[in-house]
């Protein structure tokens, strides 16, 4: 998808959407190099978009991974389902379904969570529901990386993980921040 077709549909979409640019290569590889990415063997991206992200994950991950897309965008939807990798599954469906969909593939536990689902516009208490439903499915030290253009939220996982790394990344439109949290006990 080009940039005016991604700006048009995050004008129409802006609730869903979260923004009305594409994140920048520079943001997905800070998400990426801020994790394992190379020793996992399930991830789960929540807010796939129109895929940049998408790609760059599975351009990094194992062969033998497995990269579970949630998307509720139908257009954006229809793009990822374009994306020709075995190791793909999307789900045109809310991050509230978590469970239902891991279970669906036989997934017990995630290695990583990418998320670049616009929380700050959703009820607080859907956000940190769909929060703590990725927490519960990542295993032990499991790593849940989530795209902010603020830290208005960042309390939001410093209560849900006890831990949050905040890495700045000024190359995007607009400037991001990357959170970052682990599981632990």
């Amino acid at each position: 998808m080009n940039r005016f077709k991604f700006l048009k549909e995050g004008l129409r979409n802006i609730k869903t959407v979260g923004t009305v640019t594409r994140s920048s290569r520079y943001l997905c590889d800070k998400m990426i190099n801020h994790s394992r990415i190379h020793k996992a063997r399930y991830i789960m991206e929540l807010g796939a978009g129109d895929g940049v992200l998408t790609r760059r994950i599975l351009d990094r991950m194992p062969d033998n991974c497995k990269l579970v897309s949630f998307e509720i965008n139908e257009k954006f939807v229809d793009i990822l389902n374009s994306i020709q990798d075995d190791r793909l599954i999307v789900v045109g469906d809310s991050a509230e379904n978590i469970e239902k969909h891991l279970i669906k593939h036989n997934i017990d536990e995630l290695d990583i969570v990418y998320s670049a689902l616009p929380f700050t516009v959703f009820p607080k208490e859907l956000a940190k529901s769909i929060v703590e439903l990725a927490k519960k499915k990542l295993r032990f030290e499991g790593e849940y990386l989530q795209i902010h253009y603020s830290l208005i939220a960042k309390k939001m996982y410093d209560d849900i993980f006890q831990n949050v790394q905040v890495y700045f990344q000024p190359i995007n439109i607009p400037p991001a921040f990357v959170l970052k949290s682990l599981k632990g006990e």
